[in-house]
């Protein structure tokens, strides 16, 4: 019985901390309030040749995914005050 607590315990805790950032990149950019609408991230992006499939935000920053000008896929973190790109960390 306690066993059976614990594992879904520990799962219930796993998923609560799943829906949080992924760790991949941080920014210090303070309340959402101040950042630049992605719609203005999208904009920049493209007219690079890049195809955004989705912004959102992870970490203090905007996570982007998309197709870039050579046709890779690209996960990559923007700065949503400045919106210059953000190092990630290596998984």
């Amino acid at each position: 019985m306690l066993r059976s607590v614990l594992l879904a315990a520990s799962l219930g805790l796993y998923a609560v901390g799943s829906a949080h950032a992924t760790g991949l990149a941080t920014c210090d950019s303070g309340p959402e309030a101040g950042w630049k609408p992605k719609e203005e991230l999208t904009k920049i992006l493209e007219s690079k040749g890049w195809k955004v499939r989705m912004v959102k935000p992870d970490g203090g920053c905007w996570e982007v995914y998309a197709m870039d000008e050579k046709g890779a896929r690209v996960e990559a973190y923007f700065h949503p005050v400045t919106l210059d790109p953000v190092p990630i960390a290596k998984k």
